[in-house]
């Protein structure tokens, strides 16, 4: 990870790499959804061998009643213990979101309602290429079942015994081995052996982003939830604390990018002798580390204006306030999800802190926040008008379709007087 002055041409490259589109992931993952949609269950058992190693013939798609009861088994009490502690907080959280149901008289006569139904099915997308996020299947399921959802399908790559505990112990019972464009597409369109749901969830990689992306015309999907991106504001704090968060969300996958943007070149100097020296006992032990921490920079900005805005366009997954972090979050306008000051460690919102890590990435914290249990609900209007108030708007109406020369509109109001 280099340290770069944030000039504005280093700022627009950085910016206009965000805004380019993965074609190559486009291209991929449209070949594979559409072969999946033409095809089902013999596309989806090619790809997934091809792809994962997995043969679903042989193996079947979906995880047994037995395969759960004996994964729930093989789990320790501190792991049982922790996933409780978790799925406590993220519920509480996701219970705080959901929205009341209203009434409003918007005058004599005039009554709207709002009132709150689940969607009904919902898919549970779970990444398991390097490793299962367990977390990932709270976050997702979680909220899911406190909106009431009735249908829960769970899919992931590679779901290990730790990952088929958490979903014994939160009464889910429908996984399915598959992963990647192809997963993404049996879930929007189903096949023989996946039925299609209504929304799809969770993050992925850039070919299951690229393929969300994709069935979206035809499947609702939560969020853009890509590579991981971190970002880290502090004009001061510790260095090996930074670095570490920096390297924690860097360890996602090779593509994942992370950045420190400060005023000090004092402490840019300390956090990147401290990524090299952490990187390195990092790779003594998993070789898998080599990659990480190779898409991102420390970025030393002119004033901490010029940091802040540069962070407000870039808007960031994830978004670390160091320093007086109060005082500047007055100014944060876009992030997919806000840690406030040095004990604030990122993993503990991917994990345990009850906030969701289902977030927006590739900029798209500039057009919403992260996934909460209002993205597993709709809230629908009930009208009633009563003979007073069809009095007082009916002519209201009229005049509007008149004006829009829409006349059966005009006469099924008319019709009424």
């Amino acid at each position: 990870m280099r340290i770069v002055r944030l000039t504005t041409k280093v700022e627009n490259a950085l910016l206009a790499g965000r805004l380019q589109r993965d074609t190559e992931a486009e291209r991929i993952a449209a070949r594979i959804v559409n072969d999946v949609r033409r095809r089902g269950d013999s596309a989806l058992f090619a790809w997934t061998k091809r792809l994962d190693a997995t043969d679903l013939r042989r193996q079947g798609a979906w995880v047994t009643q037995r395969e759960l009861r004996a994964a729930r088994d093989r789990v320790g009490r501190d792991f049982i213990s922790a996933i409780r502690h978790a799925s406590r907080n993220i519920r509480r959280v996701a219970q705080s979101q959901m929205p009341k149901s209203s009434t409003v008289k918007v005058e004599t006569g005039v009554t709207i309602e709002q009132i709150v139904r689940p969607i009904e099915t919902i898919g549970c997308y779970i990444p398991g290429g390097r490793y299962a996020l367990i977390s990932t299947l709270l976050m997702t399921v979680i909220p899911a079942q406190v909106a009431g959802v009735k249908r829960i399908v769970v899919v992931c790559p590679r779901p290990n015994h730790q990952l088929l505990a958490a979903a014994a112990m939160h009464g889910v019972t429908e996984i399915a081995r598959i992963g990647g464009a192809q997963a993404i597409a049996a879930l929007a369109y189903g096949t023989r052996s996946v039925s299609r749901v209504e929304k799809i969830f969770g993050p992925g990689n850039r070919f299951v982003t690229a393929a969300k992306q994709l069935v979206s015309a035809d499947c609702a999907i939560d969020l853009p939830a890509g590579p991981t991106e971190a970002m880290i504001l502090a004009t001061r704090g510790n260095a090996r604390w930074i670095a570490a968060d920096l390297l924690a969300q860097a360890e996602h996958a090779p593509d994942a990018g992370s950045f420190l943007v400060t005023t000090s070149a004092k402490l840019a100097k300390d956090v990147h002798r401290e990524i090299s020296s952490q990187l390195a006992g990092l790779q003594r032990d998993n070789p898998a580390h080599e990659s990480t921490a190779r898409k991102g920079a420390i970025l030393i900005a002119t004033s901490i204006n010029a940091a802040i805005n540069f962070v407000n366009r870039f808007a960031p997954e994830h978004l670390t306030l160091n320093g007086d972090a109060r005082q500047q979050l007055d100014n944060i306008s876009a992030a997919g999800t806000i840690f406030l000051g040095e004990w604030s460690a990122q993993p503990i919102g991917d994990y345990a802190s009850g906030s969701n890590h289902v977030l927006p990435t590739g900029g798209w914290a500039r057009r919403r926040g992260g996934l909460s249990a209002l993205d597993f609900v709709k809230c629908i209007n009930v009208q009633t008008i009563e003979r007073k108030g069809f009095t007082r708007v009916g002519p209201v109406a009229t005049a509007l379709a008149r004006a829009e020369g829409l006349l059966a509109h005009e006469a099924a109001i008319t019709v009424r007087q």
